[in-house]
């Protein structure tokens, strides 16, 4: 498979078969005007800069838990430097929507650019993506238009803060939209975390000598990013991944602690770890008991 390593704006441009972009650390084009990508092979591609899309009429679709949808809702998807990419032969870009692509050297000093890294969105895979409703997609075209219109201008002294501005209003709006959609698509969310308890209680109830559950752990048996797991639970249960996991955890523990004769130090190592002051340390954070006095407690 080949490679393609793009460092900057215009790198990106050339690849798309645009021209010169007007800024040379950020830029806003309509899908309409890309190029068909032509390649032989797969290929591997992987950037060095902040990407938000918002797609339509794409050809080809798209999953968001059990269910299909297509590009005819508007989608958006947000992109972290370094993230990877794979461009199949019979790729095609969508025939309607907006790339805004934003170099790091753009946000630099600026609050924005810590901003975005808390933002977990960056980091969702692409199959959870932000479906839009109709009435958020003409928000968010709005605030692309705006974005394109700044761009098209000449640079001034406050053509910087402008942009900034704006993508910072427009990821406002994603999250705010994001939130929504582990609302309204509770669903799937709720079979998202029935699926955690399953996993964890398979997991725990075959332990001897395994290994501790991590988040990234779940989010590879799920086929999702962990940062969206986490976000997606978080929102569920007020828990993050890693405290669902403990919470199940130390429920199992009290289980063998109570059921079986094995010391703690084998419960430790059974349920995965390495270590048994860090079984005992997490046990009583968790109940106000050592795992002793929580066992004497039932005789």
């Amino acid at each position: 498979m080949d490679t393609l390593h793009l460092q900057s704006i215009n790198q990106l441009h050339q690849l798309s078969g645009i021209s010169k972009s007007k800024h040379p650390l950020f830029s806003i084009v309509r899908f309409e005007d890309l190029r068909k990508i032509e390649t032989n092979r797969r290929t591997r591609l992987m950037t060095g800069l902040y990407q938000i899309t918002m797609k339509k009429a794409c050809p080809c679709k798209m999953q968001y838990g059990q269910t299909p949808f297509d590009f005819d809702e508007g989608v958006i998807a947000c992109f972290a430097p370094r993230q990877v990419y794979i461009i199949d032969k019979d790729f095609a870009f969508a025939t309607s929507g907006w790339q805004l692509s934003i170099h790091p050297d753009f946000l630099r000093m600026h609050p924005l650019a810590t901003k975005m890294k808390s933002y977990g969105f960056f980091d969702y895979n692409v199959n959870e993506a932000l479906i839009l409703s109709e009435d958020e997609q003409q928000t968010i075209e709005t605030i692309f238009g705006q974005i394109e219109k700044e761009y098209r201008l000449p640079i001034d002294q406050f053509s910087r803060e402008v942009v900034l501005a704006g993508i910072e209003l427009l990821l406002t709006y994603c999250n705010r939209f994001y939130h929504r959609q582990f609302i309204t698509r509770s669903t799937n969310a709720n079979e998202l975390l029935s699926k955690v308890e399953r996993i964890l209680d398979d997991h725990f109830s075959n332990a001897t000598d395994g290994t501790l559950p991590t988040a990234s752990y779940l989010a590879a048996r799920l086929n999702r990013s962990t940062k969206y797991l986490s976000d997606c639970l978080k929102r569920l249960t007020g828990q993050t991944a890693q405290q669902l996991i403990h919470n199940k955890l130390i429920e199992h523990a009290k289980d063998i602690l109570t059921t079986t004769e094995l010391s703690v130090s084998e419960i430790a190592y059974q349920l995965g770890f390495e270590y048994p002051q860090s079984f005992s340390k997490l046990f009583k954070s968790k109940t106000d008991q050592t795992p002793l006095a929580y066992r004497q407690s039932f005789n």
